[in-house]
């Protein structure tokens, strides 16, 4: 629902753009006939080749659709046209919020993997093993002392590369499309290769798991963990505005839903029934490193083990330069600019730590993805869609009136989905928050 209201509101602000183009260039051809007198236009109209209209005329040779998405409009940029300054600081504080909790999970990912390929048993003399942070990695080092090792040691890289060299020195962050291309290969190939692995041990009648029918227990947790798992309204406006025939997009992105859910519910549902559950780590690709009844090739576990790290390591610096950008434009100023310390320490700085801080705390990485999904990822996937196209509606109207038709206009386009978006949204914070006290309360 939330996507049809982003992409509403993207065909709202084009048509807004196209609109302030249109009166901007009457207001300029007006100005151009204003110049010249009669005499003027008549001399120049023998002696020289016209080079401004004498008369504004209208240039729509034929149909034109204003509400066409053409122009890549970022959340950020309609937040700027139908929001106002309080309603545009409110959305990069969410955004900002919610690129903190992606960080903190990614930097708490990273040595995870790391710990567990370099402390864990690959040896395949023992079974699946739960360990303990006060476990011994080597030596007098424990579990949680390698961890802070790895997260220390990739800050560290992290910040001379940042603050020193500046993020993407010698390249462009826009232009990563072959990198991209080979970390999703990477993806699909460990996907598959875990729930292949899973469904055989499930076949062959030695799966570990014996879920109950359900459990209520882990509801709220699941909220979090499903938006943030589904969320992608912040990028609709890159994936969409590429794409040539627009008619059916909407259809599209339902099928690339429902391929989504698939995924997910064979992923999980084999796990599930593949591994016991007081055994299941965090980070799933785990299970297959120190499980040699499920993968007994040395290779193919070292490769799901590092899984992440590849894949992360190349979304970090993206994400790290995104909430950079934002803080940047949180605090810009019309007119000014930044010192030189401020642009490439101080940003670069609050961006960096507070995640690493959050990390070397706590690598609950359950924890983590539902705080971040249920709180900021519910803001971006409900709460400013939400809103967006409520406010864009009500800027266009007076612009295009009543009779304009947006073509890309929601299903759900009556005033009451939104408000329903938004209790639901209020209700779901109120219901998580409410689990998290109870939580702590019984600690």
């Amino acid at each position: 629902m939330t996507t049809t209201f982003v992409i509403e509101a993207m065909a709202a602000a084009n048509a807004q753009l196209r609109w302030k183009r249109r009166e901007q260039e009457e207001i300029d051809d007006s100005d151009s006939t204003s110049e010249y007198s009669d005499d003027d236009i008549m001399g120049r109209g023998r002696s020289e080749p016209e080079t401004k209209p004498i008369l504004s005329v209208q240039r729509s040779g034929g149909h034109v659709d204003h509400f066409d998405i053409v122009e890549r409009v970022e959340m950020g940029q309609m937040a700027s046209m139908f929001f106002n300054k309080v309603g545009v600081n409110m959305f990069y504080i969410c955004i900002i919020v919610y690129l903190y909790g992606d960080l903190a999970i990614y930097a708490a990912a990273v040595p995870i993997s790391l710990m567990e390929v370099a402390c864990g048993n690959h040896s395949c003399s023992t079974g699946s093993v739960k360990y303990n942070d006060t476990d011994p990695c080597w030596g007098s080092v424990t579990r949680k002392d390698a961890y802070r090792v790895f997260l220390v040691s990739i800050f560290l890289m992290k910040s001379v590369f940042t603050v020193l060299l500046g993020p993407f020195t010698f390249f462009n962050a826009q232009k990563t499309k072959y990198l991209q291309i080979l970390t999703s290969f990477m993806r699909w190939i460990a996907f598959t290769m875990m729930i292949i692995l899973a469904l055989i041990r499930i076949i062959k009648g030695t799966g570990e798991g014996h879920p109950p029918v359900a459990s209520l227990y882990g509801v709220p947790n699941l909220f979090g963990v499903c938006v943030y798992s589904f969320m992608c309204q912040h990028s609709l406006p890159s994936l969409v505005t590429p794409i040539s025939d627009k008619k059916r997009v909407g259809s599209l992105v339902l099928a690339d839903y429902i391929l989504i859910l698939g995924f997910y519910v064979l992923l999980s549902f084999t796990a599930i029934f593949c591994f016991d559950s007081s055994l299941l780590h965090d980070m799933y690709t785990l299970n297959f490193t120190d499980n040699c009844d499920v993968l007994n090739n040395w290779v193919l576990r070292y490769f799901l083990g590092l899984f992440p790290v590849f894949t992360i390591s190349t979304n970090f610096p993206i994400i790290a330069v995104t909430l950079r950008n934002n803080w940047k434009t949180l605090f810009h100023r019309d007119g000014g600019t930044y010192p030189w310390v401020v642009d490439r320490v101080v940003f670069p700085l609050i961006t960096l730590v507070p995640p690493i801080l959050v990390a070397f705390c706590t690598h609950n990485l359950e924890s983590l993805v539902g705080i971040t999904g249920s709180y900021a990822g519910t803001g971006i996937q409900y709460i400013i869609p939400a809103f967006l196209v409520f406010y864009a509606r009500r800027h266009l109207e007076p612009v295009v009136g009543r009779d304009a038709v947006n073509k890309h206009q929601s299903p759900f386009r009556h005033a009451f989905w939104v408000w329903f978006v938004l209790l639901w949204a209020t209700f779901c914070l109120m219901f998580v928050t409410a689990n998290i006290i109870l939580t702590d309360t019984r600690k």
